[in-house]
């Protein structure tokens, strides 16, 4: 067999999301923004000597290092696609990205909660007009980003599928694999790295509307003591968005079931009559894009292109091998 001719039967193992590019551009535009506002604010609170901007400044840096790591993802994820190091491709490392996110914002919240708390016993003197702009100024920044990423991902909801499947090698024995690779695009396929993001930067202008109302309401009721309770509430808020992207970036990276109604169609499309599938591995190899291990036993075994065909078009499979198994007690 010349070797040129194996390139009908190999594949690309690439699983990047459908928006990829998109997400990426949106998600640099955020860091830069971010750190231009980050860097103005920190450069104005030391010409100026103010406390609040100094403050806010260095909280928006936290953001910005956090927003950058999934920034880098992105980049990281498209230049190795094709790396071969890389077995399943590189379509999980905005999970990772967005679990490292996640502990970031965790301590954030801790950070904010924590300082909430000595303020709340040990009250300081607000400089309510100059904190007051601070806070709108931060908040009209977080919401141009929030928009920038939402918006892509709004448009991610609207895209299509569709799946190709490549060939098999069978083998004339009772033990036989077949490879099928597919690229698939599925509205269900949710981009983990793009939600840290989000949540960064949403995370940031609830901090802002927290602070304005607590703000308003020192300055005008004095009601000074709702400035470190709000903050309490806005940490506690932050901690479980925190947790919920934590279990979420977990559960990809430790491959549990991604899809149980994606594991039990590909179940009754292959249980037929006496067939029965004896060990299935299904997990998620990037956004959108599931990979599946079978191993069906038979009376009657056929050509894994055979048991492949009937999972075609099933949204979000893209990579498929199937083993197949004759039956010992079989006639």
């Amino acid at each position: 067999m010349h070797t040129h001719s194996l390139e009908k039967w190999s594949h690309r193992h690439v699983f990047l999301g459908k928006r990829h590019g998109l997400y990426e551009r949106r998600t640099w535009m955020v860091v830069g923004i971010t750190a231009t506002m980050m860097v103005a604010e920190i450069v104005a609170g030391t010409v100026f000597g103010s406390m609040a901007l100094l403050a806010d400044g260095w909280h928006m840096a936290t953001h910005a290092a956090a927003i950058g790591i999934a920034a880098f993802a992105y980049r990281f994820a498209r230049t190795h696609a094709h790396d071969t190091r890389f077995t399943f491709g590189t379509g999980k490392v905005g999970d990772l990205a967005a679990f490292a996110s996640a502990i970031i914002l965790g301590l954030i919240a801790v950070l904010i909660a924590w300082e909430s708390a000595i303020r709340l016993y040990s009250p300081i003197a607000i400089q309510f007009g100059e904190a007051t702009l601070v806070a709108t100024i931060g908040l009209v920044v977080n919401l141009v980003c929030a928009w920038l990423l939402f918006e892509g991902d709004d448009q991610h909801r609207h895209g299509h599928h569709h799946s190709h499947h490549g060939h098999d090698d069978g083998h004339n024995h009772d033990h036989a694999r077949g490879h099928g690779h597919g690229h698939e695009h599925s509205h269900h396929g949710k981009d983990l790295n793009l939600r840290a993001a989000y949540l960064h930067v949403v995370a940031d202008a609830l901090t802002s509307v927290l602070a304005i109302v607590a703000l308003l309401a020192g300055r005008y009721f004095g009601w000074v003591w709702l400035d470190p309770i709000i903050g309490i509430v806005g940490a506690i808020v932050i901690a479980r968005w925190s947790y919920g992207l934590i279990r979420s970036s977990a559960a990809t990276l430790l491959d549990t079931v991604p899809d149980r109604e994606l594991q039990s169609r590909i179940k009754e499309r292959l249980e037929t009559g006496s067939d029965r599938i004896s060990d299935l591995h299904l997990w998620q190899v990037g956004p959108g894009h599931h990979a599946a291990i079978v191993s069906i036993v038979v009376d009657t075994p056929e050509s894994p292109q055979v048991y492949k065909s009937k999972l075609a078009n099933l949204p979000g499979l893209s990579h498929v091998t199937v083993e197949v198994q004759r039956c010992s007690d079989a006639a």
